[in-house]
């Protein structure tokens, strides 16, 4: 059987300091605001997955039928020997990249999680016992550093993950992955649509509520992790489409107004009633706004594929031109007042 391998690329206190500096700095800010990553404590993913197959909710079905049907093109332009999958989650959609890539030797999920990763790590090894696997405990938004492996890789970014980012956190994402390419290396970015609002909208507020509790799942972790006092129920879950910026806005808006505890933080934030907390973006692209921000960290889009009703697109991209500079890290941190 082929070995699996996981490298903690993370420190063992990593996950913890991250919220905390999180949440100190999201609710001094002026709007409020979560990062999305904190939805996804163990109950979070499991609503996640029920939001991915709800009628309402298409980016997941458009992203696994583009790969069903153009994988094997995906294949052939990349030859890909290494599969590097950052966010790989259960690695689910992944197979469908695996097996349409012959000359395959390793895959190397990068996930924040170490259960998921061993979790999928081990079921890939009982379906593919030729596979190598370099599972990597990594935040892939912070700091890359992909393992040796052979050339040349293919690097998946899937999901919309991408739309999560502001401008210039996307900016340094893509210059981070361009300086761990060589010639010969490809990135494959999945990313979600500009189309009708009502169709957008109604993928991130579904008739069910299951992304309204996925929503206020933020506030349970924040409850769990660092003893605060919110009351989900005091918030409700919107959903904005904003079009200036092309972005959908997942909010919790308070009812009342009302303080909470942050005892771990020792912290005491304030909400007047209607006051916004901004828990996710989620930006929609086109096709020549991929082209330039993949251009300006030094890609060329050289393939690009999408599902039926253009609903969702995958890039494809390879590197053009020797990686920008990266900024400093304090650089690219969001800041609060947008």
């Amino acid at each position: 059987m082929s070995p699996f391998r996981l490298t903690r690329t993370l420190p063992e206190d990593a996950t913890e300091a991250a919220l905390r500096a999180d949440v100190l700095h999201g609710l001094t800010c002026s709007p409020k605001t979560l990062p999305p990553k904190w939805f996804y404590d163990a109950h979070g993913s499991e609503l996640f997955d029920k939001i991915t197959e709800l009628p309402e909710y298409y980016p997941t079905r458009a992203e696994r039928e583009i790969l069903a049907t153009r994988a094997p093109d995906i294949a052939r332009a990349t030859g890909a020997r290494t599969l590097v999958e950052l966010g790989s989650g259960s690695s689910e959609k992944t197979r469908l990249l695996l097996d349409a890539l012959p000359g395959l030797h390793t895959y190397v999920p990068v996930d924040v999680s170490e259960s998921a990763l061993t979790q999928a790590g081990h079921a890939l090894i009982a379906e593919r016992p030729h596979l190598n696997i370099h599972a990597l405990i990594a935040d892939f938004t912070t700091q890359l550093l992909l393992p040796r492996a052979p050339e040349p890789r293919l690097v998946a970014f899937l999901g919309g993950t991408i739309g999560n980012l502001l401008p210039a956190e996307r900016a340094a994402f893509l210059t981070s992955v361009r300086a761990q390419l060589s010639p010969g290396d490809a990135l494959l970015l999945g990313t979600d649509l500009v189309k009708d609002e009502s169709v957008l909208v109604a993928a991130y507020d579904d008739a069910a509520g299951v992304t309204a509790e996925f929503n206020k799942n933020v506030l349970t972790v924040v409850n769990r992790e660092l003893g605060a006092d919110f009351d989900p129920a005091a918030f409700t879950h919107v959903a904005v489409w904003d079009a200036e910026h092309e972005w959908i806005e997942m909010r919790l808006v308070s009812r009342t107004e009302q303080t909470v505890k942050i005892p771990a933080l020792d912290l005491a934030v304030d909400f007047a009633a209607g006051e916004d907390l901004r828990t996710e973006i989620s930006a929609k692209f086109r096709k020549d706004g991929v082209r330039r921000e993949l251009a300006a960290a030094g890609f060329d889009l050289t393939q690009w594929f999408t599902s039926p009703g253009e609903l969702y697109g995958l890039a494809l991209a390879a590197p053009s031109r020797p990686a920008p500079a990266l900024r400093p890290a304090a650089d690219r941190i969001t800041a609060c007042v947008r």
